[in-house]
């Protein structure tokens, strides 16, 4: 009885939140007395092995014929891997694409479903894990009553670790049949550095006054090789792409450390970046909610305190 996870990658790359679930895959697989195995879907699923065998893996299922995202496709190639491989615990990543298929896969193998979860399962006690609740303000402790169950894991909850075992790379028999959505295309941005994997973010809200203002940011972030985000009114502006848009309905992120520049912090935000190791504040308002949270914080003006730390990590890195 093998744990199971969802190897996620771009064209053979893997994402480092699946590295971070790897790892916790191959810590519960030693509680467990057993091995982990993954499942690579689509283009350069077969050059994920290598990586994923870093991490643990000892041998990775690779599902050709589907060359684009499609929730139902690639859940019903998770849950086959599953069965092939008598899995009673699949790992996933929560990215979007671990989000939107866990719930189809719950379904799909009578597990339950255990979202988010921030610490490593006790097998001996219904799988029992701590999640983040009440919008991060909290910490619950829940279980399963269910033998088999579908985990993902909360970004930088778990940190990586090497663990090189040989890898068996097999191409898994893929009974696909007709979706009923098609992928017809995809859009991929041409640059800049994905929020949720960047280990530094630099954020900014309302207070930057108007898309013209983006540079002050944007120079920030090119000096410490960080990656951009903003708040919702931002994104609902179009001052910046929804990508971008980082908070309760927007993307939840956990990088080492996350900057924050005329934002407020709404409980709506924090909710998506409470999970950041340090919180640096600048904000010209000093009762601004951010800086109740925030580990570090600027009372003053953006527009002249940016540019000094900009210069100044210039200078650092000489």
């Amino acid at each position: 009885m093998s744990v199971l996870l969802f190897a996620e990658h771009s064209q053979g790359t893997v994402k480092k939140p699946v590295l971070q679930a790897a790892t916790l895959a191959n810590d519960l697989a030693a509680k467990m007395g057993t091995d982990v195995v993954a499942v690579a879907i689509g283009p350069g699923a077969e050059n994920a092995a290598s990586t994923l065998g870093e991490y643990g893996v000892s041998k990775v299922y690779t599902v050709s014929g589907i060359d684009a995202f499609n929730d139902q496709g690639y859940s019903a190639a998770v849950a086959q891997a599953a069965k092939t491989a008598g899995a009673k615990v699949v790992v996933l990543a929560q990215t979007y694409n671990g989000k939107a298929i866990a719930p189809r896969l719950s379904i799909k193998l009578d597990a339950a479903l255990l979202s988010g979860v921030i610490s490593l399962p006790d097998p001996a006690n219904g799988f029992q894990v701590q999640k983040l609740a009440n919008t991060g303000k909290g910490v619950e402790t829940i279980e399963s009553t269910r033998d088999s169950v579908v985990i993902t894991v909360r970004s930088n909850a778990y940190k990586e670790r090497r663990d090189p075992k040989p890898v068996e790379n097999i191409s898994l028999n893929f009974d696909r049949v007709p979706f009923r959505t098609q992928v017809l295309g995809e859009e991929h941005a041409s640059s800049g550095i994905s929020i949720t994997e960047a280990e530094i973010v630099v954020s900014g809200g309302r207070g930057l006054k108007g898309p013209e203002n983006w540079t002050v940011l944007l120079e920030l972030a090119d000096a410490l090789k960080a990656g951009t985000a903003c708040s919702k009114p931002v994104a609902d502006m179009d001052w910046r792409p929804h990508h971008e848009h980082v908070g309760q309905t927007g993307i939840q992120i956990g990088p080492n450390l996350y900057i924050a520049m005329g934002i407020s912090g709404a409980i709506q935000h924090l909710a998506g970046v409470n999970s950041s190791k340090n919180i640096v504040v600048i904000n010209k308002d000093p009762e601004a909610p951010f800086f109740k949270i925030a580990d570090y914080g600027i009372v003053g003006d953006l527009f002249e305190v940016v540019p000094k730390m900009t210069q100044r990590v210039k200078e650092l890195k000489g």
